[in-house]
């Protein structure tokens, strides 16, 4: 097999593998975008910013930020490449403040800033709540098959 044969193969393998498992993520995704917007209050311009405490991508528009462990932010973003992928980011600030139009999200030296479009308060009770819903299963006794079926 040829060294071209190969690079043919493995290419279609890898795009075969990205096949699979891009619905499961992309599941993932809608469904926390979803918990998140239920949870996200009114916009709002500007929240105060020292610690980033942790932080979770929602695709490459939202991105939801936590300045405590109880305090979070939803802010949309003006066209994030990649931002799944990155390991780290920054978010610009002025005085302790980040505002709508004004403040981006850093995510590497390969990549632009992302505007931040809007920011909304995130009710981050009512977001644990619905996780927990998420996780459960409904569960019933499995019923052991009548002697003799195969």
């Amino acid at each position: 097999m040829g060294t071209t044969t190969r690079v043919l193969l493995a290419t279609a393998l890898t795009a075969m593998l990205v096949g699979c498992a891009g619905a499961p993520y992309t599941q993932r995704i809608s469904e926390r975008q979803a918990a998140y917007a239920a949870a996200a209050g009114a916009p709002v311009r500007s929240f105060r910013f020292f610690n980033l405490y942790t932080w979770e991508p929602l695709g490459d528009t939202e991105l939801a930020v936590y300045t405590r462990p109880n305090e979070a932010w939803l802010l949309d973003l003006g066209g994030c490449h990649d931002l799944e992928f990155v390991n780290a980011i920054g978010i610009t600030s002025s005085v302790g403040q980040v505002m709508v139009g004004f403040d981006k999200v850093l995510t590497g030296a390969r990549n632009f800033p992302c505007t931040i479009t809007r920011i909304r308060p995130v009710d981050v009770k009512s977001l644990k709540v619905a996780q927990q819903k998420q996780r459960q299963i409904d569960s019933k006794a499995r019923t052991d098959p009548p002697a003799g079926s195969p």
